[in-house]
């Protein structure tokens, strides 16, 4: 059974600010990049494997670390800073994460939690997520899967808002997924154990750019999402 607290989170009415993070849909359908269901498959597809994996592994690996006296925040906050070269990326990454921390403290109150605000007040999101998994019971793999879902679930709504997408089509673009995100959630889960400098670190190098471009058309010209 999963836990209460991955099935909340990943949830689209927690209050996490994740509504105002497009995951880089708004610059690629900006660009034409995106203009349909099977673009938006095959973008949710690539950035599940690559962007979803690194958040996935990293949730994971902060489940294991919510159990240890020697969390080790300071360095899966470093080495995760170290996967996301993008400025841009790492800002909305600890937007939400920051975001996501006011609710989770009154919802899941403890000293992990302190623990990791201490090191980074503005934690990634996906550190949070685990931390939270984790004081909640749950396992590496139930904190995986709920950043795996996350890093197409919130872009795919994006979609649908930015281009008036079927949201029936959408939600069954996002289940095609399902072997994908299996076994992005098997690779993350089994890496947990893995000390941090050995976590998963695929590149996502276009979403990089298009991430530090739509800081700054968005400083030009209003942008429906911050990221």
């Amino acid at each position: 059974m999963a836990s209460l607290a991955a099935l909340t989170l990943a949830d689209a009415r927690f209050p996490g600010g994740g509504h105002v993070h497009s995951g880089g849909v708004e610059e690629a359908a900006a660009r034409g990049l995106i203009t349909g269901v099977p673009d938006l498959g095959s973008f949710l597809s690539g950035r599940l494997r690559t962007t979803g994996l690194v958040g996935a592994a990293f949730a994971a690996a902060a489940v294991v670390a919510a159990t240890r006296a020697d969390a080790g925040w300071a360095v899966l906050d470093g080495e995760l800073d170290a996967r996301t070269p993008a400025a841009a990326q790492r800002d909305a990454s600890r937007a939400q994460g920051r975001a996501a921390l006011r609710a989770a403290r009154l919802s899941w109150p403890s000293p992990v939690l302190d623990a990791l605000c201490a090191v980074a007040p503005r934690p990634h999101h996906a550190l949070l997520v685990g931390a939270v998994v984790g004081i909640d019971g749950g396992s590496p793999a139930e904190a995986a899967r709920c950043l795996a879902y996350l890093a197409v679930s919130g872009p795919a709504s994006a979609a649908v808002r930015l281009l008036g997408l079927d949201p029936l089509a959408v939600n069954a673009a996002i289940v095609a997924l399902r072997p994908a995100l299996d076994a992005v959630v098997a690779q993350a889960a089994q890496a947990a154990a893995l000390s941090p400098d050995r976590l998963p670190a695929p590149g996502a190098p276009v979403l990089d750019l298009m991430a530090q471009a739509h800081v700054h058309h968005h400083r030009e010209q209003v942008r429906l999402f911050v990221s």
